[in-house]
């Protein structure tokens, strides 16, 4: 039940999403789509490229004629054009064209930059993702969202440019540190929380077997939590709308995840914001104080923060103007009006977020 979805735009099949337990069935789904004669050029970090590049390279050469690695530095500060520069180089000297394939193997900043690079290689050349954390498997490799860095703004130059194909392989996910699981379970939850009360309630009760990995649990975690993003892009895949909703934490995630210089995993920043989100709907009262309560402590069992120190309030709101979720109408900030419904508003103002980040300041009294 849980082993393929697929994805459509304007009522047309655009890819699909392949949830598998190994890399072995993958040559043959790449096949399915593309000819033999193909170069595939395998885009990675440098983590995954020592677990995963060679296994990935020699399943696809089952399949494809010539196939070859480029790999740059892990983490966040190398999601800049800079990278995206040397992954042009690479693709020139090795002769690629547009009816090449570019494989995005990794997590989010591997496949945000592969599908920037991708989108914008002469005009366009396929791509597809093979994410291996669990926040890339649940959000980033899904919508066709790519970009890059620039400067002090998170993805703030990038491309909408649907991938081919989406293949994940869920066994990776025993080889991800605790901490980046946890990452990715913030976005689990945030599915539920905009779009599916009943998945959410699903999800807090079942976290210990979420936490211990068991192997149905996991799948259809993985297939609740992509449904849900399949559904509002598919609506929206450009964000004119509903696509908006995702964001949810996501405003004030940012700014604190560029506070801390990125020391704080994406999705600890998505919960932190989340939780000030929740904060502020609570005060408008669109949730209760129980479901604003339990809203919050439920980040707790998945090991993802609810306080902070250190935060500069006035850094924050000064980071959150220049987001470029603002446009000509304002800021958008999505707001849950029950647990399960979410809707953007444009009226938050700078005393409620600040109401709301005060919340997250841990009080080192206690």
């Amino acid at each position: 039940m849980y082993d393929r979805m697929e994805v459509s735009l304007n009522n047309e099949k655009c890819y699909e999403i392949v949830l598998a337990e190994a890399f072995d069935g993958l040559a043959k789904e790449v096949s399915n789509l593309f000819d033999p004669a193909v170069k595939v050029c395998i885009i990675t970090d440098s983590n995954v490229e020592k677990l995963y590049a060679e296994e990935v390279s020699k399943e696809l050469k089952k399949a494809f004629e010539t196939v070859c690695i480029h790999s740059f530095p892990a983490g966040e500060e190398h999601k800049r054009l800079e990278t995206v520069n040397e992954a042009y180089h690479f693709l020139v000297e090795n002769h690629f064209n547009r009816s090449d394939l570019i494989v995005a193997l990794g997590g989010g900043v591997t496949g945000d930059l592969s599908g920037f690079v991708a989108a914008t290689y002469m005009r366009g050349i396929p791509f597809i993702q093979l994410p291996t954390t669990l926040l890339s498997m649940v959000d980033s490799s899904i919508g066709g969202k790519t970009g890059v860095d620039f400067e002090d703004y998170k993805n703030m130059v990038g491309a909408f440019y649907m991938p081919k194909l989406v293949y994940i392989n869920q066994s990776v996910l025993r080889t991800l540190p605790d901490r980046q699981f946890s990452s990715g379970m913030a976005e689990v939850l945030k599915a539920g929380l905009i779009k599916d009360g009943p998945f959410y309630e699903w999800t807090i009760n079942g976290f210990p077997e979420i936490l211990s990995m068991e192997p149905s649990i996991l799948k259809e975690m993985l297939y609740r939590s992509i449904d849900i993003k399949r559904r509002v892009v598919e609506a929206d895949p450009y964000e004119k709308g509903e696509r908006a909703l995702l964001n949810y934490g996501h405003t004030l995630g940012h700014a604190i995840e560029k506070f801390y210089d990125f020391t704080y995993t994406h999705g600890e920043c998505v919960a932190l914001g989340s939780v000030a989100a929740a904060y502020i709907a609570y005060k408008r009262e669109l949730l209760s104080a129980e479901e604003y309560y339990e809203l919050r402590d439920m980040f707790v069992p998945f090991e993802l923060p609810i306080t902070v120190s250190g935060l500069d309030i006035d850094e924050i709101l000064r980071l959150t103007s220049s987001d470029k979720k603002n446009d000509a109408k304002g800021l958008k900030f999505v707001l849950l009006t029950k647990i399960g419904k979410a809707k953007i508003f444009r009226d938050v103002t700078s005393e409620e977020m600040r109401a709301a980040l005060t919340e997250l300041l841990f009080d080192e009294s206690e």
